[in-house]
């Protein structure tokens, strides 16, 4: 399977990756999920062959290096992370599509390297970081879950509101290592939020889509909306963070023709 090694500390993050000399796309995923949720969910079958799509396992979630230890998730890090995958690849631009955490890895990316990004697609994304809220995106105690060493607690958490987690979601997050999450996450929480200065300076053509019940993130992309010069949101009515990207036709329907008009 297809993989790059992060210079910096030598972890291994592992991606899938089609090659037809289509335009590329870069997709990354959310917190506790992997590469695979975007076949899971139809996003792949949708995006090729008019795409090509780089699909990776951000560390500490899918079959990439899984540290126990939250200073390896600094965003650096990270980044370092998304350069190697494209350097394996071979592109030195991409069209990027990130799920929360991966739309914030997106963002970063595009500030620090504008032009790898061609466009930017932010689903459920925030430029700000605020500790406070990231349990309203899974569940009270959900730190404490993952501490145990056993995802199917942090499962049981997600589900015990008496939602179902749809399957593709669900395999994703029984696949994932409970003690490389709970790091990930103190990382998280420790991160710092990006300045509107920094945002107003932004080039890079984005399109902000985010589900009217995702709060504080809903406020948030109302925000960039306002401030980036290129970005254009659309609101996801009724949806909430964990099911922004599900069913996914809304979002196909404003995904292709902004990809088809960036490319």
């Amino acid at each position: 399977m297809p993989h790059a090694v992060n210079p910096v500390d030598a972890q291994t993050i592992y991606f899938d990756a089609s090659d037809t000399g289509a335009p590329p796309v870069l997709m990354l995923h959310g917190s506790a999920l992997s590469r695979s949720i975007w076949r899971g969910l139809g996003y792949v079958k949708a995006l090729e062959p008019e795409f090509d799509t780089i699909r990776m396992d951000l560390r500490g979630h899918g079959r990439s290096d899984k540290p126990h230890d939250p200073a390896s998730y600094c965003i650096d890090l990270v980044l370092q992370d998304v350069l190697a995958v494209l350097e394996a690849t071979g592109h030195e631009s991409v069209h990027l599509v990130g799920y929360s955490f991966g739309a914030r890895v997106g963002l970063s990316l595009a500030i620090k390297h504008p032009a790898m990004v061609r466009s930017l697609t932010m689903l459920g994304g925030t430029h700000a970081i605020e500790a406070e809220h990231i349990s309203t995106l899974f569940f009270e105690g959900y730190l404490e879950a993952l501490k145990t060493g056993d995802m199917n607690a942090f499962i049981a958490g997600m589900e015990s509101d008496g939602g179902k987690l749809d399957p593709a979601t669900r395999l994703a997050f029984a696949s994932n290592d409970a003690l490389a999450l709970a790091a990930y996450f103190e990382s998280t929480e420790a991160g710092s939020a990006v300045s509107e200065l920094l945002l107003a300076q932004m080039k890079t053509p984005t399109l902000l889509m985010t589900g009217t019940r995702d709060r504080p993130r809903i406020d948030h992309s109302r925000v960039m909306a306002a401030v980036m010069p290129h970005a254009r949101l659309v609101e996801l009515e009724g949806r909430t963070h964990g099911g922004t990207l599900f069913p996914p036709q809304p979002i196909l329907e404003q995904l292709l023709p902004f990809l088809r008009a960036t490319a």
